[in-house]
């Protein structure tokens, strides 16, 4: 069988942080980038909290041509690429460009844009609406300009399965690696903070209704009361092992294994299915619960989620036996951005021996789960394992290991 595909580089666009080494720096700091909204006046709203990229202006990172016909959104995905791509040493002239391709995940494509060109037909009638509308808005817009941008035309897609979406993308990406390709670019960015994708996240009726950032997002805790939404993501680069060995690249970690389930409807008999992926990942690793270092939790900080979770983690590794940790309460959650950036973190915990904390949150008895808090937790992490759910019962779960550790 041939080797896992491995991550040979890493781009992060976060609230906490613009660029990898900002956002690793700020998280293991337990630096929250959640803020009350400034992209728009949220003060109407029943909830005003977000995670946005604040200091970003497309201007500095991308050319001029590419702003008109560019959402919010996809100007992330492209500094996240960008970075991805020149930290791992690939570009078009590295393998074939039929060999090299992009997959990427999104949730609600591109909001901004979208509002924009609503406002003018509005306003001024429909000639008025930008030709650039009729992809700027869809949810393969960032495979899309990822792929033309650095010219790769190997197999490509896009998969949209909310927050799990990420996993998902990651997921399709091996596949393709296993198929012959050489490179797939991968991950998910997404952002709809406006006011039309302020009223979409208000009506999936989880979002938390708190004034103060430190208490909006509160995963695994008795005060949880919904989740911050945020915008940002994490582009990785996906490489053969045997061709990243052969050019002498430097190896994050390794895609050890992958499952997704999705969970039946409300009313049905059977139970959920997130503890039936994760036992299906580490299957797909070769793997043992006791060969996991952390797990990435997915933090729902709907009580009813979280017991879901926290009851499938104790199920599969014992209560109270693997440190878990939910970074993402310093960012909020950024759906399709979200899994892929927990890779990132568990990539950059395997090099650094650290463990990323959970912040603000006062871990609930009733939950049989180690919540690593406050303070990173300098320990060896050889494995770890990614949980990401998404709305409507999608589970993805992905097992990251240190490159030869098999």
């Amino acid at each position: 069988m041939s080797r896992p595909p491995v991550v040979t580089g890493i781009g992060v666009v976060a609230p906490n942080g613009l660029g990898t080494a900002e956002y690793w720096s700020a998280t293991c700091a337990g630096v929250s980038g959640i803020r009350e909204a400034h992209k728009f006046d949220a003060t109407q709203y029943p909830s005003r909290m977000t995670g946005e990229v604040v200091d970003f202006d497309a201007k500095e990172h991308l050319p001029s041509r590419l702003l008109p016909q560019t959402d919010h959104m996809t100007r992330l995905a492209l500094v996240a690429a960008d970075e991805a791509l020149a930290d791992a040493g690939v570009t078009q002239d590295t393998y074939p460009v039929l060999d090299m391709g992009v997959v990427t995940a999104s949730t609600a494509g591109g909001y901004e844009f979208g509002q924009r060109e609503l406002e003018k037909i509005w306003r001024s009638g429909p000639d008025h609406v930008s030709a650039y509308q009729s992809f700027a808005w869809f949810y393969a817009v960032n495979t899309g300009q990822i792929s033309i941008r650095h010219g790769f035309r190997g197999p490509s897609g896009v998969v949209v399965s909310d927050q799990a979406g990420g996993l998902d993308a990651i997921g399709q990406a091996r596949r393709q690696l296993r198929r012959g390709s050489k490179v797939i670019v991968s991950g998910g960015v997404d952002g709809s903070i406006c006011p039309w994708g302020w009223v979409a996240h208000i009506a999936g009726g989880r979002m938390s209704t708190a004034g103060d950032p430190s208490a909006a997002y509160l995963p695994f805790d008795e005060r949880a009361a919904g989740h911050v939404p945020a915008e940002g993501g994490a582009i990785l680069v996906l490489e053969d092992a045997e061709a990243a060995t052969a050019r002498g690249a430097k190896v994050y970690g390794e895609i050890a294994g992958y499952a997704a389930t999705f969970d039946p409807r409300p009313g049905s008999d059977r139970g959920p299915t997130l503890r039936r992926a994760i036992v299906n990942a580490l299957r797909d690793a070769g793997m043992d619960s006791g060969e996991i270092d952390v797990v990435f939790a997915d933090g729902a900080a709907i009580p009813d989620l979280d017991r879901v979770e926290a009851d499938a983690i104790a199920a599969v590794f014992g209560p109270n036996a693997v440190p878990v940790t939910a970074p993402k309460t310093m960012v909020g959650r950024m759906f399709a951005g979200a899994g892929p950036v927990d890779v990132a973190a568990a990539l950059l915990a395997i090099r650094d021996g650290v463990i990323p904390p959970t912040v603000n949150v006062r871990p609930a008895r009733r939950y049989p789960i180690e919540i690593v808090i406050g303070e990173p937790r300098r320990a060896p992490v050889r494995a770890a394992v990614v949980i990401a759910r998404g709305y409507g019962g999608f589970n993805s779960v992905i097992v990251v290991r240190a490159a030869g550790n098999t």
